[in-house]
């Protein structure tokens, strides 16, 4: 029993010394950061309803007819500016839409032809313009071109010696441009319309004979819109 303690005291001590060379053969946790989920960003898209605002410059000339011959003004020219509606659809890189708008006008030109114009001068002045128009666009992210065409609408105002005649022109027009997004729901355009407005007729009334008038106009505007 006196041999036994001192055996046991002795395997005890080696078993206590050989411990911390075990400890470090054993392998080592390994710690990993926590996973953090991806922050998902959806795909910017056209697709909603807007509303803006635009402005521009147009040039053209108008054909005068009646029975006394066919001319035409001088170049019409001047300003226009208004508002603007419209509704996108997107699939894939496509655009679909359809858009309308109606300015405030000051577009006119002179016919220097007396005799058309019952020996005087005759003015033609566009006094609104509007448009209902598809628009086709190809996205590219926030970048859109696109080519649009419709009809295109215009009050039309003869002047003939201080006495005028207002009718309204229905027509067509077509052209193209390219729209930016930015700042979340806004963007900013700017696009070119060539509208052939139709003929309107000024009255014996007013121009001595009655007489057609049939602008065709050219216009560049920019603008920004607001989309829902």
């Amino acid at each position: 029993m006196k041999r036994f303690i001192p055996t046991v005291c002795a395997a005890l001590a080696a078993a206590t010394m050989a411990l911390p060379s075990l400890a470090a053969d054993l392998p080592r946790p390994v710690y990993k950061a926590p996973v953090v989920a991806p922050v998902y960003i959806a795909p910017f898209s056209w697709t909603g309803f807007y509303v803006g605002i635009n402005g521009g410059y147009g040039w053209g000339e108008a054909e005068v007819s009646n029975s006394l011959g066919s001319f035409t003004t001088d170049t019409q020219d001047g300003w226009l500016i208004g508002g603007t509606i419209g509704y996108n659809f997107q699939t894939g890189v496509w655009v679909w839409g359809i858009e309308g708008d109606i300015d405030y006008a000051l577009i006119d030109g002179n016919v220097s032809n007396t005799v058309a114009c019952g020996g005087t001068t005759c003015e033609v002045e566009n006094t609104w313009f509007a448009t209902v128009r598809g628009r086709i666009g190809y996205a590219f992210d926030r970048w859109m071109p696109y080519f649009t065409g419709g009809g295109a609408f215009a009050g039309t105002k003869m002047t003939v010696a201080g006495t005028s005649n207002t009718d309204t022109a229905t027509g067509w027009t077509i052209g193209g441009g390219v729209e930016y997004s930015f700042l979340g729901p806004w963007s900013a355009m700017i696009e070119y319309l060539y509208a052939d407005l139709g003929p309107t007729t000024c009255d014996a009334s007013t121009c001595g004979v009655a007489t057609d008038v049939e602008p065709k106009i050219n216009i560049v505007r920019a603008g920004f819109n607001y989309r829902f």
